[in-house]
């Protein structure tokens, strides 16, 4: 938009006029969208921040007076500080932390693959209970890298789940058969990261 000559008062009446049609513009495609559904919603990636982003959703659920289960596949050992917090939201929050360390900390495949399949039996619980509309399978990404649960049945309980649960799948690497049934996908990439120039994982950013 061209500015020369003009005065402030007209630069902000343009403004104006520019917005309003933006706005009407976008008021005639949110009245298109009228479909209501529970969502599959995958966060993978290199980058930080995917179960960050989940759970971000997860205190959104909460605030709508929404019942939450949240299963992590990986994560048993760290003391999280959203586990601190959502366990004061009992009453909604159901929290299952099945996990037992990353694959490279156990060096155990077989442990690893019974606590995957524990922790995909709640799982599957928890999506197949209409009560519950929204569940969070915390690193389930990375179990499926692994081959620690077949895709093909993960896939089928996502596209069995009641019309109205919203499932959250975390974790890098996720499968080409999980972004297909997904409804929403996000990446999230890494562009800088201080664990690369030696700072340690710290409280409040990383757990």
């Amino acid at each position: 938009m061209k500015t020369e000559g003009m005065t402030e008062a007209e630069i902000n009446a343009r403004h104006a006029e520019k917005m309003a049609k933006k706005k009407a513009a976008r008021d005639r495609l949110i009245a298109t969208k009228t479909v209501e559904k529970g969502l599959v919603i995958v966060h993978t990636g290199k980058g930080k921040g995917k179960s960050t982003a989940a759970f971000g959703m997860v205190t959104r659920a909460i605030g709508h007076g929404f019942r939450i289960g949240v299963v992590q596949f990986v994560k048993g050992r760290w003391e999280t500080g959203e586990r601190v917090v959502l366990e004061r939201f009992s009453d909604q929050v159901e929290i299952r932390t099945m996990g037992e360390g990353f694959t490279w900390e156990t060096q155990d495949r077989a442990r690893d693959i019974a606590a995957a399949r524990a922790a995909w039996d709640e799982a599957k619980r928890m999506i197949a209970d209409p009560a519950y509309r929204m569940v969070l399978l915390d690193e389930l990404n990375i179990v499926l890298r692994y081959d620690y649960l077949p895709v093909e049945e993960v896939v089928d309980a996502l596209r069995d789940k009641p019309a109205q649960t919203h499932v959250i799948v975390t974790g890098r690497g996720a499968r080409d058969e999980l972004l297909e049934v997904a409804d929403l996908v996000t990446e999230m990439t890494m562009i800088k990261h201080p664990f690369r120039s030696g700072v340690k994982a710290q409280a409040g950013i990383e757990f």
